[in-house]
């Protein structure tokens, strides 16, 4: 059943999918961010009548993700998986979303541009990323 009201951000996950297809979040995740953006070209002319136009340009998107590290685990991508990605410059397949039946979730394709690997003194060790976008953005409903 789609997700209704307000919802605990919990519930919204990123996955990278392996080669073989399979879906696999992004393990103790803390937090994952989805940000679209719209370059807006200056169409401002003498027919203006002195405002400003734009018109609609190139569309782009960044996901970031924190989390904290565990190594041993086998049924998420950890961030030995992520830097992995990263040094081999490997195309990253990502979907962003729950996983409740009739929600729906973005997917694409990108790249790591960066992951932190985070310890600090008496505290978990943590991780961080951000993946660029390449190529369009879909939209799907989980079936």
């Amino acid at each position: 059943m789609a997700t209704s009201g307000v919802f605990n951000g919990t519930d919204l996950i990123l996955k990278f999918h392996s080669t073989d297809g399979s879906e696999i979040k992004v393990g103790h995740s803390t937090s994952a961010t989805l940000s679209l953006s719209n370059d807006l070209p200056e169409a401002t002319s003498k027919d203006s009548s002195g405002f400003a136009e734009h018109i609609a340009g190139v569309i782009s998107g960044e996901l970031s993700f924190e989390g904290l590290i565990v190594y041993d685990e086998s049924s998420a991508q950890n961030v030995i998986d992520a830097s992995d990605y990263l040094i081999a410059r490997t195309k990253v397949y990502w979907e962003f979303g729950t996983d409740s039946t009739g929600d729906n979730f973005y997917h694409g394709e990108g790249f790591l541009n960066s992951v932190e690997h985070s310890a600090e003194m008496e505290s978990p060790a943590s991780y961080s990323g951000s993946i660029t976008v390449t190529g369009s953005i879909t939209k799907g409903t989980r079936s």
